[in-house]
């Protein structure tokens, strides 16, 4: 590898970590970071970077990360009574919590889900049940987007580094 294609990868990796980050951080592109910095590096080294197949693997996986984090955040909350606005309280709690980390992470969608069931007129146990539901959701598919980003960044590292040393560079 020369010392531009090194760089490149660095960077791509650097990119795809601030993915990584994403996958547990709210507001932050975790899976589609990873795979836009994929594709970048592709589009820059051309038949250097990721073989096509490579890219079109990672997308699926930041596809089914998105879709893992619907249905688990969805099933979470529903299965233990939560409404849209329980969903949303989740949502913005979990954002706020960002200021309080670690502890923000979880308590924040548990608080937040519960506030917001109460603004709607719901008692507090039926609220906690759902604040509950909502959190538990969230966790599930932040450990999914978490397991989805590292395979991706596994996936495009040994590929490139494999495909560089073989290359004879």
């Amino acid at each position: 590898m020369s010392a531009t294609e090194i760089t490149g990868f660095v960077l791509t990796l650097l990119a795809m970590l601030v993915g990584l980050a994403g996958a547990v951080l709210p507001g932050l592109p975790g899976t589609p970071l990873v795979f836009a910095a994929a594709i970048a590096h592709r589009l820059y080294f051309g038949d250097q970077g990721a073989a096509g197949w490579v890219l079109v693997a990672i997308g699926l996986m930041a596809g089914v990360s998105l879709l893992l984090d619907f249905l688990a955040t969805t099933y979470g909350a529903k299965k233990l009574g939560a409404t849209w606005r329980g969903m949303v309280g989740a949502g913005v709690g979990a954002m706020l919590g960002l200021f309080f980390a670690p502890v923000g992470l979880l308590l924040g969608p548990l608080i937040g889900a519960v506030a917001a069931e109460m603004l709607g007129g719901r008692e507090w146990r039926e609220a906690g049940k759902a604040g509950i539901g909502a959190t538990l959701g969230v966790l599930a598919g932040t450990l999914g987007k978490l397991v989805c980003c590292l395979a991706m960044i596994g996936l495009f590292t040994l590929h490139v580094l494999l495909r560089g040393l073989s290359s004879g560079n």
